[in-house]
Order: structure tokens, then C-alpha cells, then sequence
């Protein structure tokens, strides 16, 4: 069978870049997944990387990551000083399963449209309550929760055509105060577990956010900071079709991980609030 199935690259799309979008097409950006696997089905790539997005943009709501962004930028970025949750954009950097010649081509929307359950970038935007803006191929503009964005293992909210433009990062989330637990089978492996909690200063609550063990994000947010047995309990009211099975683990070695880590960070963030 032939699989050279790509017969066109648009190199320079249109600033609505999915207007003319059709079946067979992809979107292509750093490539590091589309060209790594046969993709018989494609016609045609969308190449993004000639968008005149800007990667990085601060500013007082927050920051700004275009979806072109890539994993090199975002690494190499040095947040303002009372970002204090900004150590998690190295951190997940780091989560990739790729050696660092990867990061100066894979992007940040793309890992996230790929949405498999260890993407990195989802852990990071879903922990800083980020918001993603879609443009559609009619030109329409739509605005998600990273939360909700994500519905599966490689499932996500995306109609045909639609297209991650910028995700939204608010100050006020990067003001927080963050932990992070992650396990590997083996030191550069795909995660297995990846758990971010952060904490506003000067409260008591707890926001926790659970990736890679299950296959969407779920995150708790507590007002107050609950106790062992209260974050074990939410943690095991996870539906069992939600915890991911693959050669990484099981559900229940996964769950049981989650529920370890999660009172680590619980702790950490304790130890580290004024009495």
C-alpha cells in the first residue's frame, strides 16, 4: 500500500488559516507526532509556523502562549518574580518523553490537541486555570477551560477545522504558591502520575490537579485544605473508567500513587503556609 498519501503543503495560510479546510487536511506545526507515524488519511498539512503569532506575552492580566510556542521558548522563559507558580513551565518542560532537540520544534498547542493523557502542557494549563481560544473555520471565536478541554485519551472539544490560537494564563493563578509530584518508570519515561497543587497565599484552600494517570484532567479545588482523609475520599470518587490503563501502569497502581503524592503535596503546601 502507498502512504505518501501528502500531496500538498500550504506553507503560508491565510491569517484564518482554516477557511478553506478540508477532509484530509492537518494542521502542522512542530511535526514531532505527524511525521513520526504514518498518517495515510492526510492530503494536505496546514503548515502554522509561518503565522505571525507572538510565543510569549506578558502582560498585568497574565500571560499569554501562542499555540506555536515552542517547548524551547516556553523552557526558556524567566517569569516575573512574584509569579511564584511560574517554576511549574520549566517543570513541565522537562515531563516531556523527548530529549531537549525535540523542544526546539514541538509546541505547546500541539501537545495539548494531541491530548494524550501525560501531555505535560495540559497538566501545566489545567494547574494555572488557563483558558484556551479556538477559532473556527467560519471565522467565529470560542473560549474553553483548559479543564474541559480534554475529554479522553487523544479526544478533545475540537470540531473539524477548529484550531487552538493562544492559551490564556491568569495572574492571579501564577501568583500562587505550587507543588508537583510526578512518577516515571524509568528516569526519561513517559509519566505515569503527574499532580500539580497550588495554593493561594493568605488563604487556606487547595486546588489539586490530577493528569497522566487518568484520561483527562481532573482537578479539586478546595476552600479550605482538607484533611488525609478528605483528599483521599475525592481522590477515590473518581469514576473507574477514568483512571488510563497502558504499559505504565494500571489503574490501581495508579490510583495509588495519586493518593501517595497527593498527600505529599498537601503537606508541602501546609509546611509552607504562615502559621
Amino acid at each position: 500500500m502507498d502512504l505518501n498519501t501528502i500531496t500538498e503543503v500550504v506553507r503560508r495560510p491565510s491569517e484564518r488559516p482554516g477557511a478553506d479546510w478540508r477532509e484530509g487536511d492537518a494542521w502542522l506545526a512542530g511535526g514531532t507526532w505527524l511525521f513520526s507515524v504514518e498518517q495515510p488519511e492526510l492530503r494536505r498539512l496546514v503548515d502554522l509556523t509561518a503565522l505571525p503569532w507572538d510565543p510569549l506575552v506578558r502582560g498585568d492580566a497574565g500571560l499569554e502562549i501562542g499555540a506555536t510556542c515552542t517547548i524551547r521558548d516556553l523552557h526558556a522563559f524567566v517569569p516575573p518574580q512574584d509569579w511564584t507558580a511560574g517554576t511549574l513551565f520549566a517543570t513541565s518542560c522537562e515531563a516531556f518523553l523527548s530529549s531537549f532537540k525535540i523542544w526546539n520544534a514541538a509546541t505547546v498547542g500541539g501537545n495539548i490537541c494531541m491530548s494524550l493523557p501525560a501531555g505535560p502542557m495540559i497538566t501545566l494549563t489545567v494547574a494555572l486555570e488557563a483558558r484556551y481560544e479556538l477559532w473556527a473555520p467560519d471565522g467565529s471565536v470560542r473560549t474553553v477551560d483548559a479543564l474541559d478541554f480534554v475529554t479522553g485519551n487523544n479526544r478533545n472539544v475540537l470540531a473539524p477545522g477548529e484550531i487552538l490560537r493562544r492559551v490564556e494564563v491568569p495572574a492571579r493563578a501564577l501568583r500562587k504558591r505550587a507543588a508537583h509530584r510526578r512518577f516515571t518508570l524509568t528516569h526519561l519515561g513517559r509519566s505515569t502520575v503527574f499532580l500539580i497543587g497550588t495554593h493561594t497565599p493568605g488563604t487556606s484552600d487547595l486546588t489539586l490537579t490530577v493528569t497522566a494517570g487518568t484520561t483527562r484532567p481532573v482537578r479539586f479545588a478546595f476552600d479550605h485544605m482538607p484533611d488525609a482523609p478528605t483528599l483521599r475520599q475525592s481522590i477515590d470518587a473518581i469514576p473507574a473508567d477514568v483512571w488510563f490503563a497502558d504499559p505504565n501502569g494500571t489503574p490501581d497502581h495508579r490510583r495509588h500513587l495519586t493518593e501517595h503524592f497527593a498527600e505529599e503535596i498537601r503537606r508541602e503546601l501546609i509546611a509552607g503556609s504562615p502559621a
